[in-house]
């Protein structure tokens, strides 16, 4: 376990391997055009926080990405989340 991991809520730490799963159903996906994602943490306020790499770091269509592709399908499987965030600002970021 990180330490992000140790510092989440009893409510975030049920919902990290379910997160987790489902992010491991969507990785081939962006593996398949040279990228990755990595779940950090779950916030207290039931966010994913996650982190892309290799080429999804830098598409200018990463917050496309991450808030139509990957936070949907998230949401999809679990309700009980709030949403996703990346750790750092990304390309093409507007909201």
């Amino acid at each position: 376990m990180t330490e992000q991991q140790t510092e989440m809520t009893p409510e975030a730490q049920a919902l990290f391997p379910r997160v987790q799963a489902a992010i491991e159903d969507i990785r081939p996906n962006l593996q398949a055009d040279g990228g990755d994602i990595e779940l950090l943490t779950i916030t207290p306020e039931l966010k994913a926080r996650v982190r892309l790499v290799g080429a999804c770091a830098g598409c200018p269509s990463a917050a496309y990405t991450l808030h139509h592709g990957v936070e949907n399908y998230l949401r999809e499987c679990i309700p009980d989340l709030n949403g996703i965030e990346s750790d750092r600002p990304l390309p093409g970021m507007w909201f």
